[in-house]
């Protein structure tokens, strides 16, 4: 249908005229005989446009269109009236009550149907500016609350993160300088460890701090096979997942299209967030699963820990925002920030589910 149209005239003729001629144009029609059954119609169910007659019994249609315009549900319908009326002093009446146009009767049909098409167009139109105006106030709120966070970032990276992993380096690089023949093979073996571990953690300070700046545009997204990505990602964690005894399982991952070193990043965060806040004498024990669910694929990063308050879903995704001191839990609180604009980047969604004293689960949707 091209739209549904209210016609209001108490001459039944002019109803069939108007409603033949306008359902054989794929109009929707509903008629009204009276004023008040129009206001009793529209209740019911708004109309797109509606065509007004003037002179009815009881309620005209100066008095109708009043009514209309003054509900806010009813007020934005187009209303053009139809009347034998033609002096300019009625035609003025109709549009200072709210009419958008008018039509002189006799008419003829095409007239009607050029003008019906005209008022459906304007509104179309301006529909589609709206909603390209909300989208613009959201972009623009997205952008001032992205630049609030890269500042902090950025002050966090260049202050707080940078400078120990420098003096590692620096300091590490000293003692194999300093005593090259004094270094057995094992403890040579553990300072490629370190240097090779501050290298990689410098280059991630370094791609997050781009990735701040960029935003939503960062790199290309390409085909990426999240069974490489993960497979990756553990390489990186091993020393970790040995210290803690952690077990990790994971279902067949699929490829989607993203952002490769994001999504690692996505991983690695939600896999130390799981080894990390594990139960005290309690190994932890890891399932990444993914299921295809409408379009998507859900992935749920599962673990055994500690759990978290229902009162703290939400503020843990934010930046800076920890639920436990540094001595007892390390970290700067931003992962699951990034985790959540990684996961929004891509489209997608992320939220949490847990239970205090059982374990966590972090889920994430992203279209296939």
């Amino acid at each position: 249908m091209k739209g549904n149209i209210l016609i209001v005239d108490d001459t039944p003729e002019n109803l069939r005229f108007l409603s033949m001629g306008l359902s054989i144009r794929g109009y929707e029609v509903k008629c009204a005989i009276s004023g008040s059954m129009a206001l009793l119609g529209v209740s019911d169910e708004l109309p797109d446009l509606i065509l007004l007659d003037i002179r009815m019994p009881q309620m005209d249609g100066y008095e109708v269109c009043e009514q209309l315009k003054a509900n806010q549900r009813t007020r934005e319908i187009p209303i053009i009236f139809l009347s034998a009326l033609h002096e300019v002093s009625d035609k003025v009446k109709a549009f200072a009550s709210g009419g958008v146009d008018y039509i002189t009767k006799p008419f003829q049909m095409e007239e009607v149907l050029v003008r019906v098409e005209n008022q459906l167009t304007i509104v179309r139109l301006q529909k589609q500016l709206q909603q390209q105006n909300l989208r613009l106030q959201k972009l623009n709120e997205e952008l001032v609350q992205s630049n609030r966070e890269l500042e902090q970032f950025a002050f966090i990276v260049s202050h707080d993160l940078q400078e120990p992993l420098r003096a590692v380096s620096s300091f590490t690089q000293l003692l194999v300088e300093s005593y090259p023949d004094s270094l057995n093979a094992e403890v040579k073996e553990c300072i490629a460890f370190i240097l090779d571990g501050t290298a990689r953690m410098g280059q991630l300070i370094k791609d997050l701090l781009v990735y701040s700046r960029l935003g939503t545009a960062a790199r290309e997204f390409q085909p990426t096979d999240c069974n490489i990505v993960l497979e990756d990602v553990l390489v990186d964690l091993h020393i970790m997942v040995a210290e803690t005894d952690a077990k990790l399982t994971h279902d067949s991952l699929p490829t989607v299209m993203g952002d490769s070193v994001q999504l690692a990043q996505l991983f690695q965060n939600l896999i130390i967030n799981a080894i990390k806040f594990h139960r005290p004498e309690v190994p932890p024990r890891i399932k990444i699963s993914v299921e295809s669910k409408d379009g998507e694929w859900l992935f749920g990063v599962h673990d055994n820990g500690i759990g978290i308050k229902k009162q703290n879903f939400e503020r843990i995704f934010k930046m800076f925002k920890r639920l436990h001191t540094i001595d007892n839990y390390p970290g700067t609180g931003i992962g699951l920030a990034i985790c959540k604009k990684i996961v929004e980047r891509h489209e997608g969604e992320i939220w949490v589910e847990s239970e205090l004293g059982v374990g966590t689960t972090f889920y994430f949707a992203i279209p296939k």
